[in-house]
């Protein structure tokens, strides 16, 4: 693509960065505050940005952008690339632009969406996903991919998740994921005075929370059987942050069982 001052709005996924920079970019970031509850806001984006990457519902974050927070970025000259990996986590979608880009709407510049048919089955390791844009858009991409980019495993797999069984049963796994994060949101909640704290409104399948001894508390988790994913590797964020997977009711009172035993010792 055409870009000569890409901008990414941080905190998340680091790729995108990683790719740009690759390619011989000096990335713009744009980033998001805690205070803020990480809300976008498209008045922090540079003007000259042409190209401008942002996830949705954001990881690490777990924030899900208004359709007209993203619609407000749009800009003639300038390409939206709207990386929606966890959308299909999310209930009904909600918020998601790539069914108003299938339709047909019409957005100002170029948009492209990025999605992901793994996530939900838990089939990360067969990189399969999609592009949705508009057919020049596509095509120029296309031909810059690698010489068999997808496995017959991970074809089959994309398959496998399009169909209307396994499609309803993504429906349900994400209305699962959001009864399950309200219960992961009650049981964390209960920390608050020993510093643990839940930010913003989590719509994703994990939340971000902050402890001042995160780096402690995540090892001695670590030592108990629980993994949770550090904070300090993403631009924006520091060791105080720690991401939790939302996991069934279970999991989530054997993990707080943890929490509060490890948060007695520190």
């Amino acid at each position: 693509l055409p870009a000569r001052q890409p901008a990414v709005v941080h905190p998340q996924f680091t790729e995108p960065e990683a790719a740009l920079a690759d390619a011989g970019h000096v990335v713009e970031r744009v980033m998001l505050s805690a205070e803020d509850g990480f809300r976008l806001e498209a008045a922090r984006v540079p003007e000259s940005a042409d190209l401008v990457i942002v996830g949705n519902p954001t990881n690490p974050t777990s924030v899900l952008h208004p359709l007209s927070a993203l619609a407000a970025l749009a800009r003639d000259g300038r390409t939206l690339v709207v990386d929606e990996a966890f959308i299909d986590a999310v209930p009904d979608e909600r918020g998601s632009v790539a069914p108003l880009l299938a339709s047909g709407t019409r957005f100002p510049g170029n948009l492209v969406v990025l999605r992901s048919l793994t996530k939900t089955w838990g089939l990360a390791g067969l990189r399969i996903g999609y592009v949705l844009s508009d057919p020049g858009t596509v095509a120029a991409l296309a031909r810059h991919q690698p010489l068999w980019p997808v496995s017959a495993p991970a074809l089959t797999a994309a398959e496998a998740c399009c169909e209307p069984e396994a499609l309803a049963e993504a429906d349900q796994a994400a209305r699962q994921v959001a009864a399950d994060r309200a219960h992961l949101r009650s049981r964390l909640g209960e920390f608050s005075a020993a510093g643990l704290t839940v930010h913003g409104d989590p719509q994703a399948p994990f939340v971000l929370v902050s402890h001042p001894r995160a780096r402690e508390l995540r090892e001695e988790l670590r030592a108990s059987g629980f993994a949770v994913r550090r904070g300090d590797t993403f631009p924006g964020l520091g060791p105080q942050w720690l991401r939790i997977a939302v996991r069934d009711k279970a999991c989530t009172d054997q993990l707080t069982a943890a929490l509060a035993e490890v948060l007695g010792r520190l």
